[in-house]
Formats: structure tokens, C-alpha cells, sequence
């Protein structure tokens, strides 16, 4: 759905925004879930950046990219066998868009591989790719059972 779409029933009036629609996802109620959600997320990745020891490799960026993927892999599934109503599309925003969108780092994770070291950023890179896909399948069978 664009973000402003006209209504069918409503014709335009003489004004240049008659008729027009914003798309649910964009209301204040939606934007305050994600930001919520957003803000909790964020708070639990410094977090744990605070108790993983620093090294050459990033674990506190690998640890929350692979924890959001599993928990993006299982609110996935769990969703998807939901009627798909308003209760369940909040969640999606405070859960999904909001808290993995918080906890997981794609900037960090792209500052991490450009500071290494060639082949360990390749490591690095190839891992993240593949085990978070791994994640992600591992958060949706765990749902499914």
C-alpha cells in the first residue's frame, strides 16, 4: 500500500489532498509502538555491549544480530499463523519493526567488517549472513512445534 493513497468513494474537491488516506504503519499510535519497541531494543544491544569483553571480534554486535534474527524468525511465525488484525499487526510494529529493529546493528556490523582485517571481515561477513539465517529458521521451527 503507498503511503498516501486516494479512496475510491472520495473525489478530489478542489483540494489537492482529498480523498487521500496516510497508510496505517504511518499513524502517531504505529510510530509511537515502533519507537517504543525501537527504544527498548536499543537500550538491551548497549547493554549487552556493556558485559561482553571487547575484542578483535565484535561479539556484542554478532551476539544481538543473532538474537534478533531468531526472535524476528520466531514473532515471524508466530504471526503468521494469526488472523491478520489490528492486536496482531501492533505487535509486529512494537516486536518486530520496533525491539529486533533496535537490538540488531547493521551499521556496527558494516563498521566492524570495514575496520578488520580482509579475510577476517570476510569470516565475519560470510558467518553473520549464514548463521543468522540459521537463527532466523531455528526462531520459526521453535514456534512451530
Amino acid at each position: 500500500m503507498p503511503v498516501l493513497q486516494r479512496h475510491p468513494r472520495q473525489h478530489r474537491r478542489g483540494s489537492h489532498h482529498a480523498g487521500l488516506r496516510i497508510h496505517p504503519n504511518l499513524r502517531p499510535a504505529a510510530l509511537g509502538l515502533v519507537f517504543l519497541g525501537g527504544a527498548a531494543g536499543t537500550f538491551v544491544r548497549a547493554e549487552v555491549g556493556h558485559w561482553l569483553p571487547h575484542s578483535p571480534f565484535s561479539w556484542a554486535t554478532f551476539a544481538v544480530n543473532m538474537a534478533g534474527a531468531f526472535l524476528l524468525g520466531a514473532l515471524t511465525e508466530a504471526l503468521a499463523q494469526r488472523p491478520d488484525d489490528e492486536r496482531y499487526r501492533r505487535y509486529r510494529l512494537l516486536l518486530g519493526t520496533g525491539f529486533c529493529g533496535g537490538l540488531t546493528t547493521y551499521s556496527a556490523f558494516a563498521l566492524d567488517i570495514h575496520d578488520a582485517a580482509p579475510a577476517m571481515g570476510a569470516l565475519y561477513a560470510g558467518s553473520t549472513i549464514l548463521l543468522g539465517l540459521v537463527a532466523a529458521f531455528a526462531g520459526a521451527a521453535v514456534v512451530r512445534r
